[in-house]
């Protein structure tokens, strides 16, 4: 799928969540953190894969549930530990929703990729250059980008939190 598809499945299943149990729309921090675990997996395994050669395909990695659910274990822990329980599961609803779509064809026949079981089997084959790489792979380059700068992003939100944090406790 595409970065703003995962976006439109991730708010849809926030957006359900955040109504039901706030009865309101998600704040902007709280879209804001859904938006970043719709793109979680891709902004890691992508440039894994397709730009440095890392891993087998950019389906491996953050998209394998023996990585994935220790992952979202952090993300609620961190939420309950710093207040923001919601944040932590609206990160982790925007980035299962991220693994159900893109296996959404397969679940939907009962079938489970083995690429959610990586690194306990083997991927599923995949082109060495994805159909949307452009002349000179030029997507890539972009996408690696795209990842660095919302990496960047998100981590330094996240040193500041922890900073805040910690001072708050002192």
């Amino acid at each position: 799928m595409r970065p703003i598809e995962h976006l439109i499945v991730a708010f849809c299943f926030v957006g359900g969540y955040v109504g039901l149990t706030t009865h309101r729309l998600p704040s902007l921090e709280l879209a804001a953190v859904a938006f970043v675990g719709s793109q979680f997996p891709d902004i890691i395994d992508k440039p894994l894969a397709l730009e440095l050669g890392l891993l087998p395909t950019g389906r491996v990695g953050m998209h394998s549930l023996p990585i994935a659910i220790p992952i979202w274990t952090l993300a609620v822990l961190y939420g309950w530990q710093t207040n923001r329980v919601r944040a932590g599961v609206a990160f982790t609803i925007a980035y299962a929703s991220h693994l159900v779509a893109d296996n959404y064809a397969a679940l939907a026949v009962g079938r489970i990729p083995s690429d959610l079981f990586w690194p306990f089997s083997q991927p599923v084959p995949r082109p060495t250059i994805p159909y949307w790489a452009g002349p000179q792979s030029i997507n890539i380059h972009l996408f690696t980008l795209f990842s660095i700068g919302l990496l960047s992003i998100t981590a330094y939100y996240f040193f500041l939190d922890i900073a805040h944090h910690v001072q708050a406790g002192s």
